[in-house]
């Protein structure tokens, strides 16, 4: 595995478009204006998100979290989604990361990341016996800079096993081995697009600059092969 110079803009990472509709909680009052924030506070009080933040966890202290650096800077765009992707995570974890603590997943190209995010959502979706699906994702777009370790000239490593169950946990170990030795990110070869090239961050302080890019619509119908439409 080299460790090579690396930098590039605009690496795209899909989010569901839950950004599009209203706060959680507001059916619940009929007067917005009076009572919303204390359905937000209360709202906070799961959100994993806002406890790393305001608490840390056992595998994130808040001092790792993005923030403005003063309190009258305007809020910059994409802080609560880094805070979000390190926050949040699931039972077994992902490629290259355990369940104690999410990471930043991007693609170099949008197709990659449709790819990869269509994998998993259809893995998602058999969960729950169903098999037809629209959802809408956005794209955050991300820059990185440093010197990472790339995976590329190793297809073969055990991390890259596009089964699930045998790439995970040699690839959980390595992330952790990696951060051990300073390194924020990690570049490696998509397991779901051939050809493809992706990386993970580590830390979030290795994801600048983030922005809104294009919106997809996704659909399933009775199969893992899914279309994709730009949103106008």
């Amino acid at each position: 595995m080299k460790i090579e110079p690396f930098a590039r803009q605009g690496l795209t990472r899909l989010i569901k478009a839950t950004n599009h509709l209203p706060p959680v909680l507001a059916p619940l009052t009929d007067d917005p204006g009076e009572e919303l924030g204390s359905l937000a506070a209360f709202e906070g009080m799961t959100s994993e998100r806002q406890l790393a933040e305001q608490h840390g966890s056992p595998a994130i202290d808040p001092r790792e979290l993005a923030f403005s650096h003063r309190a009258t800077q305007l809020q910059a765009y994409g802080l609560t989604h880094i805070n979000a992707a390190f926050a949040y995570t699931t039972v077994t974890g992902q490629r290259f990361n355990g369940p104690e603590r999410g990471a930043w997943y991007a693609a170099f190209h949008v197709l990659t990341a449709q790819q990869e995010v269509g994998f998993h959502q259809w893995r998602a979706l058999q969960e729950t016996r169903a098999s037809e699906l629209r959802v809408r994702y956005v794209e955050l777009l991300a820059d990185f800079i440093g010197a990472f370790p790339n995976l590329s000239d190793e297809p073969g490593h055990p991390a890259l096993d596009p089964d699930t169950d045998l790439g995970y946990p040699p690839g959980q170990a390595l992330a952790r081995e990696l951060r051990d030795r300073g390194f924020p990110a990690l570049i490696y070869p998509s397991a779901r697009h051939n050809g493809g090239t992706c990386l993970v961050a580590f830390e979030p302080r290795a994801v600048q600059n983030v922005r809104p890019g294009a919106a997809w619509d996704f659909v399933w119908s009775g199969t893992p092969d899914f279309a994709v439409a730009a949103v106008s």
